[in-house]
């Protein structure tokens, strides 16, 4: 017995430095990465700014996966160290050459640009919504009602989270809204009726799953519809402006009319066997929710309040985005909360999920944008297009989507995707003898919702689910991978014959 207790110690002492040796290699591994990029050859035609830039940036997106440090550190440290090398990582030499050009003014201006993004305030007022149904009960009322009819199954669950997102999709063209101003603050009510908390290992009990299903069906419902994500409107007049198609609401749904059916009813069935929840059938718990709902009695004062808000926020997301921005429309319902008492301004600062994805996903956003702004971006799609001389029209069709698709591991936007890669793919595929440009347009922008699933960063709603603390980070890059790869597989699969028998 003595010799097992004088060796514990050492045991514990040696677990400890094992430990931290990992720690300081995973914070060690983006540094080694960038510094590696940076090393090799400049490719032809590309300015060394915009490569360094580059190798930066993908140092910052090993930082996120292997998350050393909390993803808003690894973004404000991607930020700083760019701007602070900004005449030799940011601006080319003809910009500094401009007596007018003030680096020091410029390198910050560019390093906050990603605070002033309109989907960095709507992801941060979806928090606050969700304060406020928690807070108010209300969000609480709403769980155990779903968990009253449909909470014995987990499954059916995970159905009626799905479903829910596509009865909004047509009438809400910003997907951070419908899924993370709406859908998010009531499925984040549902874990903790069954003992699942977040940040911890009960969170597999059912969180995860309802979390990952929530998210899926965002991105699924987003290229279901014209009307469900703000950059398929984009993406329709660059289609008209570059090549002259005109996409019709109608052509555009039935185009991806059964890939998208397929996929609302069978992902919430794959994400059960590939990412299970503990806790798959319960009887008592919906006897449980009928006699929660009994206790918490009428409705309150601020739980009407926040349902008029709730309720005024979607109308004007769906019918006065022309007149409001959706993230204005989500402040001015924090303010109306705040002055009616519904929340206080301590429920603001002390939301540290709330601020800590506000930092992650700005940072990320100004990043993600200096590939563009340095021309990393054009000279991709210059590269791409020398490649497809000479290649067959339905093979140039597959390496574009897969091309395109594949890139948005650079965005944190997909209206930046939109705008930076759409025109030169467009461009690309009008100069290959035999391409149906129908088709191809077809796929390039049905395909801008269902890619948002591959990152964290990659669509919305996603920094909102990935900051919910049931997604860990490895889990959300491993069922990226594979849901994203399902995803393409069906769009090329299903997809592409049944849009190439429309056309």
């Amino acid at each position: 017995m003595s010799v097992i207790t004088t060796n514990l110690p050492p045991l514990k002492e040696s677990t400890k430095k094992a430990g931290n040796n990992k720690r300081w290699l995973m914070m060690a591994l983006p540094i080694i990465v960038a510094l590696l990029l940076m090393l090799v050859p400049v490719p032809d035609g590309l300015p060394p700014y915009a490569w360094h830039f580059f190798a930066i940036f993908v140092g910052v997106i090993v930082g996120l996966i292997f998350e050393p440090l909390p993803g808003a550190v690894i973004g404000l440290t991607g930020i700083v160290v760019i701007s602070l090398g900004s005449q030799w990582l940011l601006f080319s030499p003809e910009q500094m050459a401009d007596p007018k050009f003030k680096l020091a003014g410029a390198s910050f201006k560019w390093a906050v640009s990603g605070f002033g993004n309109s989907t960095v305030w709507l992801i941060f007022g979806a928090f606050m919504f969700a304060a406020g149904y928690d807070k108010t009960q209300f969000g609480r009322r709403l769980a155990l009602i779903l968990v009253k009819y449909l909470g014995r199954r987990s499954l059916t669950l995970g159905y009626a989270i799905a479903f829910a997102d596509l009865l909004l999709a047509p009438f809400t063209p910003s997907n951070t809204a419908r899924s993370g101003g709406t859908i998010y603050p009531i499925i984040a009510n549902l874990p903790p009726l069954y003992g699942s908390k977040p940040n911890d290992p009960s969170a597999r009990k059912i969180g995860s799953y309802l979390m990952w299903v929530a998210i899926t069906a965002a991105c699924i419902t987003s290229s279901m519809f014209l009307s469900a994500l703000a950059p398929n409107l984009l993406a329709l007049a660059l289609v008209k402006s570059i090549v002259g198609i005109n996409i019709s609401w109608g052509m555009w749904f039935l185009a991806f009319l059964p890939l998208g059916l397929l996929l609302l009813l069978t992902m919430p069935l794959l994400a059960y066997w590939l990412y299970p929840p503990e806790v798959k059938v319960n009887d008592e718990v919906p006897k449980w929710a009928s006699r929660e709902l009994e206790k918490l009695g009428k409705l309150s004062r601020n739980e009407i309040l926040l349902l008029v808000f709730v309720c005024s926020a979607l109308v004007m997301w769906i019918f006065a985005a022309s007149w409001i921005e959706p993230a204005l429309a989500a402040l001015l319902v924090i303010v109306l909360m705040l002055w009616t008492g519904v929340l206080n301004w301590n429920d603001i600062t002390n939301n540290k999920a709330a601020w800590n994805t506000f930092v992650w996903f700005a940072t990320l956003v100004a990043l993600a944008d200096g590939l563009s702004s340095t021309g990393f971006i054009t000279w991709l799609g210059k590269e791409g297009g020398a490649l497809m001389t000479g290649i067959a029209p339905g093979t140039a069709t597959i390496v574009l989507l897969l091309a395109f698709y594949l890139l948005h591991y650079l965005f944190a936007s997909t209206t930046a995707h939109t705008t930076a890669l759409l025109p030169a793919m467009l461009t690309i595929a009008s100069t290959i003898p035999g391409m149906n440009m129908e088709v191809f347009c077809l796929l390039m922008v049905t395909s801008l919702g269902i890619m948002g699933i591959i990152t964290p960063y990659g669509t919305g709603p996603s920094p909102i689910y990935y900051g919910s603390g049931y997604l860990p980070t490895k889990d959300y890059w491993r069922l990226g991978t594979i849901f994203g790869g399902l995803f393409l597989a069906a769009l090329l699969v299903i997809g592409y014959p049944w849009m190439s028998l429309m056309f």
